[in-house]
């Protein structure tokens, strides 16, 4: 589709076009409020300050952009914002702690700060903002430094951030002067309690996301890898689960999943397919020493493995993670827009509960699902990351898709417009406000409204 037709799409509301779901949409909402369903606010409103468009009715604030300047002296907002979750602090506050995605030919790294740095070398990390009840930014300042390519991460039930490390990259290679690929714990009201201390149990290779079993404290792990052999489904089983803040570094076992006959999970194109008694086998070498984990000799059954694993998130006793799309030339079994899998513990099953694709009824007018959350109010808010307008739209469970904000933000030209993907999107914790970060230019916003 070229980005001509998508902004004519984008303008009558985008609703009709593109790529589309089929599955069980309910199988997305288990325990949360969504039964009823809406069908959205409305058609986008372009935004006269030409940043954000939203329904009529709702509005937004900036909360920080890249280049401002952090508190406490620390230099300037760091480029590229990724993900990102919200913690409830102390008098109606919020936390918010922020990744910046960045590499080492970033714009604006994150800066050193003395007792929060891995790596001087890297410029990836952290960013921590408080909030009053109103939404008026009180502070910001690096959570964690020193790391590399910060992607996404997960919440912890304790109220701190898992924040990812999308890279293999060793000490010696890009400059770093350590290796990299780890999960380090961040605390968004008191970064020092953390520190910048790897998980290092939790695996090297490149994370993406996590999602936390809060009863039993097993982390959820996807792998974004970008050659094939691609990325693997990991669950890490730790000494002491659920000991809150810094507990992970106890260690544990990490273990990889496999689906018994399957190698490559984009060759299931069925919604609703099941598959029982999925096995869990111990990775050999969870730091990658020699070999990439997912290159690593895991017995003459292997390994399952798939394009692009990204998003993750718990939910209704089962966890739930994305593959945002398979490319049959790019060495996938088979190709599809994205899939959404369903891993339920306690009866070892896993189901492929939503497929993104041009042959289903129900449309969502964009290309690769990316960064999901389910919303206080029921449905679930997904990240748009493709080519053209971007969005962040909504689902409701009986598969209505409406859009509910788009970047307005032009860092092409008039002639080819670009704009950049939408991340980290997340609920305030009273629900009465959704947080959402542009990733080019790095821009945080708060949108508030008339929400269902």
């Amino acid at each position: 589709m070229t980005a001509t037709r998508r902004q004519v799409l984008a303008q009558a509301g985008a609703v009709g076009a593109g790529i589309a779901f089929t599955g069980a949409f309910s199988e997305l909402f288990a325990g949360t409020a969504a039964a009823r369903g809406h069908g959205g606010y409305g058609p986008l409103v372009p935004d006269p300050d030409g940043l954000l468009d939203l329904p009529k009715g709702f509005r937004y604030k900036v909360l920080s952009r890249e280049g401002d300047q952090l508190s406490l002296g620390q230099g300037p907002v760091p480029s590229n914002h990724d993900g990102m979750a919200a913690f409830a602090g102390r008098r109606g506050r919020v936390h918010l702690v922020r990744n910046h995605e960045n590499r080492r030919n970033a714009r604006i790294g994150v800066p050193a700060v003395e007792g929060l740095t891995y790596d001087p070398m890297g410029k990836g990390g952290c960013t921590a903002l408080e909030l009053d009840g109103r939404d008026n930014v009180l502070s910001q300042q690096v959570a964690i430094a020193g790391t590399a390519v910060n992607c996404a991460g997960g919440p912890t039930p304790w109220g701190t951030w898992l924040t990812c490390e999308e890279t293999e990259d060793r000490a010696g290679t890009n400059g770093y002067t350590k290796d990299h690929g780890f999960v380090f714990e961040v605390d968004g009201a008191d970064p020092r309690r953390t520190g910048a201390v790897p998980l290092t149990a939790m695996g090297r290779f490149q994370h993406e996301a996590i999602a936390i079993d809060p009863s039993s404290g097993i982390v959820y792990e996807t792998e974004d890898a970008f050659q094939r052999p691609f990325g693997l489904f990991y669950r890490f089983l730790p000494e002491r689960p659920m000991g809150g803040t810094g507990s992970l570094r106890a260690g544990g076992e990490l273990q990889a999943m496999r689906v018994p006959g399957v190698p490559d999970l984009s060759e299931i194109q069925e919604t609703g397919a099941r598959f029982e008694r999925i096995e869990w086998v111990p990775v050999p070498d969870g730091q990658a020493k020699q070999t990439p984990i997912r290159l690593q000799d895991f017995g003459p059954k292997g390994i399952t493995h798939a394009q692009k694993l990204e998003g993750c998130y718990w939910g209704g006793g089962a966890v739930y993670f994305v593959s945002s799309f398979a490319r049959s030339a790019e060495g996938s079994a088979a190709d599809h827009y994205g899939q959404v899998w369903k891993y339920e513990p306690g009866r070892r099953r896993l189901t492929l509960v939503i497929v993104f694709g041009p042959d289903s009824d129900v449309q969502l007018p964009g290309e690769s699902p990316d960064n999901i959350c389910l919303a206080p109010s029921g449905g679930l808010m997904v990240c748009e990351d493709g080519n053209g307008a971007q969005h962040v739209y909504g689902l409701t469970k009986r598969g209505r898709v409406y859009p509910m904000a788009r970047n307005a933000q032009n860092i092409g030209t008039p002639e080819e417009p670009e704009w950049g993907e939408f991340a980290g999107v997340a609920f305030s914790p009273d629900g009465g406000t959704m947080y959402v970060n542009c990733y080019t230019p790095g821009t945080t916003f708060a949108i508030m409204g008339p929400w269902h």
